[in-house]
């Protein structure tokens, strides 16, 4: 199994936002994790098109963009024009175009599609699609703020979705988000995590050091 650090920017100081990315690149991160809020979905406001395009143009790196808003068919195609290599939308959200259909929008764009699904709803919600998507995205805290704890309940999710993988054939990655620090890493890796987002605990303090001490923990526990 494939594992990638996915360092999200949300956590990044935007001021320094180019020199920071350039930062987790050196230090062997292979991509940066792109959320968008569009405070309907969720209460808060992130960024959008504008900043992702000049991301893209600053990076190799794998842009995971995560877009936490409503009706996600919408802006497919401004995402993959602006430079997105993967686009995950939540289940819930997909009303105007179905789960389906917008997972297949992502597709017709060259993208890799990733679903996800809130905290509160069942892993269960995701299996009409699994046959579809390249990734699963699990939430481990309430999506829309940084900062947060990483919910316990999450590893009983994640034990259901690797047994719906596994029973099913299926061959995504599965991507976890929200609290993740070097004291619960070897636990998520261990539950089947391969793509590991996560903010303050990378680039708070010293990046380079930071990157390096998980894929330490990565390697202990692969």
């Amino acid at each position: 199994m494939e594992y990638k650090l996915a360092p999200s920017i949300l956590a990044a100081d935007f001021m320094r936002l180019g020199e920071q990315i350039d930062a987790i690149a050196k230090a062997g991160a292979q991509y940066v994790h792109y959320d968008v809020m569009d405070g309907i979905y969720v209460p808060s406001i992130s960024f959008g098109l504008p900043v992702l395009k000049s991301v893209r143009k600053g990076t190799d790196l794998f842009l995971d963009c995560h877009l936490m808003i409503m009706d996600p068919d919408r802006y497919i195609d401004e995402f993959a024009d602006c430079g997105a290599d993967s686009v995950t939308v939540h289940v819930e959200a997909c009303h105007d175009v179905g789960v389906a259909e917008t997972l297949q929008h992502i597709k017709r764009r060259g993208l890799k599609c990733g679903l996800t699904l809130n905290p509160r709803t069942p892993i269960g919600a995701l299996a009409p699609y699994l046959g579809m998507v390249d990734m699963v995205l699990v939430m481990s805290v309430e999506p829309g703020f940084g900062g947060q704890k990483l919910l316990e309940s999450t590893y009983e999710k994640l034990a259901e979705l690797k047994a719906l993988k596994e029973r099913g054939g299926y061959d995504f990655d599965i991507e976890v988000d929200g609290g993740v620090t070097k004291d619960n890493l070897a636990s998520l890796i261990r539950a089947g995590v391969n793509v590991i987002v996560s903010g303050s605990s990378i680039f708070k303090g010293d990046i380079d050091a930071n990157v390096k001490d998980f894929f330490a923990i990565i390697a202990e526990n692969a």
